[in-house]
């Protein structure tokens, strides 16, 4: 039996050399083989998980926080003096939130995720119970009402709403899945819910927490696999509540003319955030190269607001220098890096839009904290993860990680999933009995 020849698609040659192939003809050029490659290793797709990743992300989370409790000792020990209080206070405060941010990330690494389906909708209640409550016996600083004492505990709820809302919303998108195409499905019950959490952070006037949960409600319906017409119409909507929102407050309107150099007399003797972004600069300034020394910042004396907490970067490049803020920046970037990894390798839609939504949230908030301290944006209120003093933020931000180091332990086989303490072997276990 004769086998009969393969056939092969288009014409023959008539010189009868081969055709190229397309694969062959369309080679992509040195610049996109090199973008490529970068992307494909940043990803780290074409290698097998193992627990580099999860150690980064820990290795991470922990160094910025070593390095925040660090910071708020030297940015807030002169403002503490002279208020009679000891310097030490608010550092010990954070370095105590930090311990209870920490042991909270191991419990919440060590678990399945897949529980806080069940509780997100109670626990989305609970927030708006609380932010409510934050509106009628709140307590206000600097014109911003955030937090509520509750036991002798000051609580601030809008930056829980920040986790709760990732997982809610992945919760949401994760059981509608099937049905994302159709516009509806996408808007309800996501963008009512958390249009009412933004609706009651903006009562308190917290702009920039405003900004970063509405930038999470776009990553969550960005990465549960959302049309991309639905994305850019439910972006043009947030942008023209953002201008509405703008335009109705006059603090507002004084943020942005002071940011482009046009504040009025009235804004300058009401709010004057010139001088609070002007100091920050010449912190930055005096920096230079390698800082001026820890302990040495010249703008904490009362000439820098909020030097511990939303400013505490400037207080970095002055004392740390250039140095010190590369570092901080190299520390968030390789955090993102390992996050996005985890990101890219899920296939449980709840996992990924949470895991998503985790990684634009700590980002993007450490990215405005630092475009305002360098003027590159208005004058908001965000503080800067993991290192601007405030416990809500810092125990919140490490449950967030902790959430990661779940998904990241989760991809790993059980035999290479870290552990707390090492395996015994059975011969030392023979021994010891």
């Amino acid at each position: 039996m004769v086998s009969t020849p393969t056939r092969t698609r288009g014409k023959a040659p008539r010189d009868g050399k081969p055709e190229a192939s397309p694969a062959s003809a369309k080679k992509p050029s040195g610049l996109r083989r090199l973008l490529r490659n970068f992307w494909d290793s940043l990803e780290g797709k074409d290698r097998a998980p193992n627990s580099f990743t999860y150690y980064l992300i820990l290795g991470c989370a922990l160094a910025l926080t070593a390095i925040g409790v660090m910071m708020v000792l030297s940015a807030s020990s002169v403002e503490a003096i002279s208020e009679g209080k000891s310097p030490y206070a608010d550092a010990l405060k954070q370095a105590m939130f930090g311990v209870l941010g920490a042991l909270a990330m191991y419990v919440i690494s060590r678990t399945n995720v897949n529980w806080m389906k069940r509780l997100s909708w109670w626990a989305l209640g609970a927030v708006v119970v609380l932010l409510a409550l934050v509106q009628v016996m709140g307590n206000s600083v600097n014109g911003n009402k955030n937090w509520i004492d509750i036991g002798g505990v000051t609580l601030q709820p809008s930056e829980t709403a920040k986790l709760v809302l990732c997982v809610w919303i992945a919760a949401v998108l994760a059981r509608k899945q099937k049905l994302l195409h159709r516009w509806w499905h996408v808007i309800i019950p996501v963008v009512p819910g958390a249009g009412l959490v933004i609706a009651l952070v903006m009562l308190g006037n917290d702009l920039g927490t405003v900004i970063v949960i509405a930038a999470i409600t776009a990553a969550g319906l960005f990465f549960a696999g959302v049309p991309g017409k639905m994305l850019a119409l439910a972006g043009a909507v947030g942008v023209a509540g953002a201008i509405l929102g703008t335009v109705s407050s006059a603090n507002r309107i004084c943020r942005i003319t002071s940011w482009l150099g046009t504040a009025s007399a009235s804004c300058k003797a009401d709010f004057d955030f010139d001088f609070q972004s002007t100091n920050g600069m010449y912190g930055l300034a005096q920096g230079s190269w390698t800082g001026l020394g820890l302990g040495q910042s010249r703008q904490k004396y009362n000439w820098l607001p909020e030097a511990h907490n939303d400013f505490i970067f400037a207080i970095i490049g002055e004392e740390l220098g250039l140095v010190g803020t590369i570092v901080v920046l190299v520390l968030f970037a390789i955090l993102g890096i390992a996050i996005f990894r985890v990101v890219v390798r899920q296939t449980d839609p709840f996992q990924r839009t949470l895991a998503g939504g985790i990684m634009v949230w700590l980002l993007g908030q450490a990215s405005m904290n630092m475009a305002v301290v360098t003027q590159l944006l208005p004058v908001v209120g965000v503080p800067l993860p993991f290192i601007s003093y405030g416990g809500s933020a810092l125990v919140m931000s490490l449950c967030g990680v902790g959430v990661v180091l779940s998904l990241a332990r989760s991809q790993l086989p059980p035999q290479q999933r870290p552990r707390f303490l090492p395996r015994r072997s059975p011969k030392t276990a023979r021994k010891r009995t």
